[in-house]
């Protein structure tokens, strides 16, 4: 089920001390990470200060956009959980001043959709 998860672009957990590795040097000295998401090759990051959104592009994975959001610039954000046949969770999140959600991911069972509500709530309220 894991491969067919990746395969449709579901989220699973990432380990707090891979996501340092990997992505310490994107922070501030003030910084911490709080959760970290992989979604195929692109990674949601929330720390206590923004949450990070790390974009592989192209078929060779070598041009990378990394996407910060400050938390007090979300406007709204919601969660949908994934029900008895659905297989995954959704996440939405509006930008001040935006019609339209800015971001949507989708995230699989692994991953609990109310942790990630509860970050975004804890950094945005």
């Amino acid at each position: 089920m894991s491969i067919l998860s990746s395969l449709l672009g579901n989220a699973g957990a990432i380990d707090k001390d891979q996501l340092q590795a990997d992505y310490g040097k994107l922070l501030i000295p003030s910084e911490t990470l709080e959760a970290g998401f992989k979604i195929i090759r692109d990674t949601f990051i929330f720390t206590n200060k923004r949450l990070i959104i790390i974009d592989v592009q192209g078929l060779t994975g070598r041009k990378i956009e990394y996407f910060s959001v400050i938390y007090k610039s979300i406007s709204r954000f919601s969660v949908e959980t994934a029900g008895s046949f659905d297989l995954d969770a959704e996440l939405k999140i509006w930008i001040s001043g935006e019609q339209t959600p800015s971001i949507s991911k989708r995230f699989n069972k692994k991953v609990d959709i109310y942790e990630v509500q509860k970050l975004l709530a804890e950094f945005t309220l």
